[in-house]
Order: structure tokens, then sequence, then C-alpha cells
């Protein structure tokens, strides 16, 4: 097994998390409300809508993403959505598998729970378990500054020390129509904050369940805080939104090697 993992470069699988975010806000509209027909037409759907005590609705949405290297299918990425915008409950769920000559290479899984206010991160868990190395992250934010808990001490953890915030602060929310607008994003895998660049890209088609689907692109570039003795790794992906009502139906990112990574609706 040693002898094979030499051959295929780690891959900085840790983009795959930066959605972890998968606030599933995008596809919940620009208002946070999810579509009349409870479907998206980019393939987000939305479960049927349950109410609480008070009688008030709470929607809950959901995506299924085919995630894919260099065009070949590695594993799935899930995320739902669910609640009012003042009160948003986000999961994530992730499983990638790299094989090679048919042997397990790399082993990923990640998953996360988010707890938002508003367009405001409140609270942060998340599990990782890349290729072996685990990592936990358990955060939770007032209105102005982030507090972190004490790490297990089984684990491994990159959460920092608490520091003011001038602002309400966003995860990798894809989904959001805010994000675009962000210059600074929490990371729910390493629980660092990343310095972003975003810029618009042409509009171009991309094939969504079966059909091609008139969309948005943006390209994020996202900075992590540089590690001790080691320069800051930059890492560029390219966001895809339905152009008709703003969903989230695609991602891709250039990952070690050059090699693509890509999230895609079935």
């Amino acid at each position: 097994m040693k002898a094979g993992r030499t051959l295929v470069p780690r891959l900085g699988l840790r983009v795959a998390v930066l959605a972890a975010a998968w606030i599933g806000g995008a596809a919940a509209g620009a208002d946070g409300a999810p579509g009349a027909d409870g479907a998206s037409a980019s393939g987000a759907v939305a479960t049927p809508t349950p109410r609480v005590a008070d009688g008030r609705p709470t929607a809950s949405v959901a995506w299924d993403f085919e995630v894919r290297l260099d065009g070949k299918p590695i594993g799935t990425h899930r995320f739902v959505v669910e609640g009012e915008p003042g009160a948003r409950t986000v999961r994530s769920l992730a499983r990638f598998d790299v094989k090679l000559l048919g042997l397990t290479v790399f082993r990923y899984r990640h998953e996360a729970s988010e707890r938002w206010r508003g367009d405001c991160l409140q609270a942060i868990q998340s599990r990782t378990d890349d290729d072996g190395k685990p990592v936990e992250v358990n955060k939770t934010f007032n209105a102005r500054a982030p507090s972190t808990t004490s790490p297990s001490p089984q684990t491994s953890s990159t959460s920092a020390p608490a520091e003011a915030e001038s602002d309400c602060l966003m995860s990798y929310a894809y989904w959001h129509p805010a994000l675009v607008r962000q210059q600074r994003l929490l990371n729910p895998q390493t629980g660092e904050i990343d310095e972003v660049r975003i810029e618009r890209l042409p509009d171009a088609s991309l094939a969504v369940a079966g059909r091609e689907v008139e969309a948005m692109r943006w390209r994020l570039t996202a900075t992590p805080p540089a590690a001790a003795g080691k320069p800051a790794q930059r890492q560029q992906l390219t966001l895809w939104r339905d152009r008709s009502d703003g969903r989230w139906i695609g991602l891709d990112a250039v990952v070690k090697g050059g090699r693509v990574l890509s999230y895609r609706l079935p």
C-alpha cells in the first residue's frame, strides 16, 4: 500500500470541505425561501415543508453531489439545510475513496454541523478523517467575536484562540447569495479563517442532471493563514449557480498536481 501511495500525490482535499458549509442558502434563493414548487430546476430538491409548534413553516433543502477527480467518480458530498433564514442548521457528509489499480490510495471522510442566524455563522462542529489524520473543530460565535472550545486530547485540532471580529463571519456557504461579497471565510475542516478574493467570470453552460443549464460563474482564490516556516498555499475554485434563480449547481477546484476536483449533480 505504501508503494501505491507514492504514485499518487496527496490531493489537498481540504478544498472539498471549503464548502462544508453547504449552507443551502443559495439553493433556497436570494430571500432564503425555497422555490414555490419545492424543487430546484438545477437539481436541488426541497423535502416536504414541516411545521413547528407555533405553525410557522420550516424548509429543508438537500444536495447530493457526485464528486469527481479528473472526471472519474471518487465519492459523494451531501448537504442539508433546514429552518428559516433566522435560524438555519446545516449538515454535510463527504466520503471520498481514490483508487489506483483497484487499491484505495486515499481515503477521506468529513461530517459537519453548523448553526446560522441570518447571514452569520453561530456555531460549528466538524470531524474529519484526512487519510488517517483526525481533525476536530468545535467553535461558537457571539455577535461580534468567536470563541473556541478546548479540543479533545485524542485528536489534532486546528482551532485558534478567540479573536475579535468587526462583523459576523460566514463559512464557505456556496449556496448563500452574499458569499460572493465576502473577503474572509471560515474553513469548516481546519477552523481557520481564510482570506478570499472573488471574481465574476463570464457565464457558461453546465451539465446538470443530464441537461445543459445556463450558469453564472465566480472564481474564488482562498489563502489560508501561513504555517510556521511555510508560505500560505493559495487555492482556486470555480463556483457555478443557475442563472435563472441563483441556485448552487456545481463547484470545481484545482488540487495538487494540476488535477481537477469537481462537484456535479447527477
